[in-house]
């Protein structure tokens, strides 16, 4: 679906379905001024698109004893599409990284790993990281406190650019 297709009621819905996912569909409706029934072709339009790609249950990090964000630059020997390739596919298959992005500037890959403590981030680096081939270097920085984490995008935002 292209950006400019999604409506002002589409961009309430995933507002509101990014709030509280575990909405009812009678409620969601209530909320975005629809009734049950078109609500819910809506949301499955949505989905069908790829829209909403998915639902999650979001975890404390601190809660389940993975306190420790580490936010991790990595430049590859060789910017070639197959080292690429295997450096992510091997990345994907780890459950630290919680996130990964290649990257334009100084570094190749930006990574957010997360770990219970410095120990624990030690085995991986130690382990998994710098055993991979085609890696160059390495940069780690810890953080000190999450200031801002948000997990819903700014649809309402969006919905008023597409229309101007």
């Amino acid at each position: 679906m292209l950006r400019s297709k999604l409506d002002e009621i589409d961009s309430r819905i995933l507002a509101e379905l990014q709030a509280n996912a575990r909405l009812r569909n009678v409620e969601l409706a209530e909320k975005v001024g629809l009734s049950a029934s078109p609500c819910l072709r809506r949301v499955r339009r949505l989905e069908e698109l790829g829209i909403i790609k998915g639902y999650a249950t979001l975890v404390d990090q601190q809660a389940v004893n993975l306190p420790v964000s580490v936010f991790i630059q990595v430049t590859l020997e060789k910017q070639i599409e197959p080292a690429l390739e295997l450096f992510e596919r091997q990345i994907r298959e780890w459950p630290e990284v919680m996130e990964c992005y290649l990257m334009t500037g100084d570094a190749d890959y930006h990574l957010r790993v997360v770990t219970a403590d410095l120990a624990q981030y030690e085995r991986f680096l130690m382990d998994k990281l710098t055993r991979l081939d085609g890696v160059a270097s390495i940069k780690s920085a810890f953080s000190l406190k999450q200031v801002a984490y948000r997990t819903a995008l700014p649809v309402a935002d969006a919905a008023v650019y597409n229309h101007l």
